[in-house]
């Protein structure tokens, strides 16, 4: 395949689906590193695999600190819902 070929394939396997965010082959190795760190797997191994010469370019494709967890989501709801009912109060008397 050629390389223009392979750097072409993510748009046109994007293209559609609603997603706005530019996506390239980076964007799949990214997911792929991140997915098989999230498994317990190891650094050594998901740079072999990603074919990085350095551990350095690795940790650059982990996304893992980049998700939201529930609680966060959760603790934010519960924040603006005391926020809110304190602004109630406040303008109410």
């Amino acid at each position: 395949m050629l390389q223009q070929n392979a750097c072409r394939m993510p748009q046109r396997q994007t293209r559609g689906t609603g997603i706005k965010t530019r996506i390239g082959n980076h964007t799949f190795r990214a997911t792929v590193t991140t997915a098989y760190l999230k498994n317990n797997g190891t650094l050594e191994a998901a740079q072999h695999i990603a074919n990085h010469e350095q551990p350095q370019t690795t940790k650059l494709h982990d996304r893992r600190q980049d998700e939201i967890s529930l609680d966060a989501v959760e603790r934010i709801a519960i924040w603006t819902a005391l926020n809110a009912r304190l602004d109630s109060i406040k303008s109410s008397g």
